[in-house]
């Protein structure tokens, strides 16, 4: 006799509700981190609008001006109380970035205007502005640093994979082709891991920022149309 598995019609309705909330609720905090991350990189290249220049910047670097500089110029010009301390950043940058010259002149604006944001505990994937060294990294030109990856990588690993699983044993209730369902499972993990090491790659090499958008895509992709398959097959599927 053939082993026999569970479908959603072998599940009971509140088994339904949990399951359909938890995903709703999955699919909305995706859409906010997208807003987030709009808000986070866009503006680098100094204009209006998430582009592959600010992908570049963010992980290779700028030739022209450093992160800081791009920020100051662009999306966080706003951000600032007063617009004369634009120019007093902007000129220290250039001067090189000096410790000394941070803490009379800059610490002072940073701490007023953007550590509220920029700490490592409200925004670990954000430079954290809080001290010299973290100034420095982003007030020199070049893209984000090894030890700023890492730290980030490793976090978006384990939260994200542990959002993949179970969206994941939810979708294996699905009805559906076992091989067409196997791969549709494989396909968000392939494109996180490919997310993160091309970050890494382009740090060395810009033009791998396409796969950087890319590879976030299909993620988003593949785990938005397993969220709404076992919605629909929850609630709106029958098959005898």
């Amino acid at each position: 006799m053939p082993k026999q598995y569970r479908r959603f019609r072998d599940i009971s309705t509140s088994e339904k509700i949990l399951n359909t909330v938890f995903l709703l609720t999955i699919g909305l905090g995706y859409l906010m981190a997208l807003v987030n991350l709009y808000y986070t990189h866009q503006g680098r290249d100094g204009k209006r609008g998430l582009s592959i220049d600010d992908i570049v910047i963010m992980y290779h670097g700028s030739t022209t001006q450093s992160r800081l500089g791009a920020a100051i110029n662009g999306i966080m010009a706003p951000n600032l109380k007063y617009q004369g301390d634009q120019e007093v950043i902007l000129k220290w940058i250039q001067d090189g970035a000096e410790q000394a010259a941070y803490e009379q002149l800059i610490a002072p604006i940073l701490n007023r205007d953007c550590v509220h944001c920029h700490n490592s505990v409200a925004n670990p994937s954000l430079p954290n502005l809080t001290h010299y060294e973290g100034v420095a990294e982003v007030a020199h030109k070049g893209g984000a640093s090894t030890p700023a990856l890492v730290r980030v990588s490793h976090i978006h690993l384990f939260g994200i994979a542990f959002i993949l699983f179970f969206i994941g044993r939810i979708f294996l209730l699905c009805d559906m082709n076992i091989y067409v369902k196997r791969v549709a499972l494989v396909i968000p993990f392939f494109a996180m891991l490919l997310d993160v090491v091309s970050w890494f790659v382009t740090k060395h090499i810009s033009e791998f920022a396409y796969v950087v958008v890319l590879s976030g895509a299909l993620m988003g992709l593949s785990m938005g149309v397993q969220i709404l398959m076992s919605v629909y097959q929850m609630w709106f599927y029958q098959k005898d």
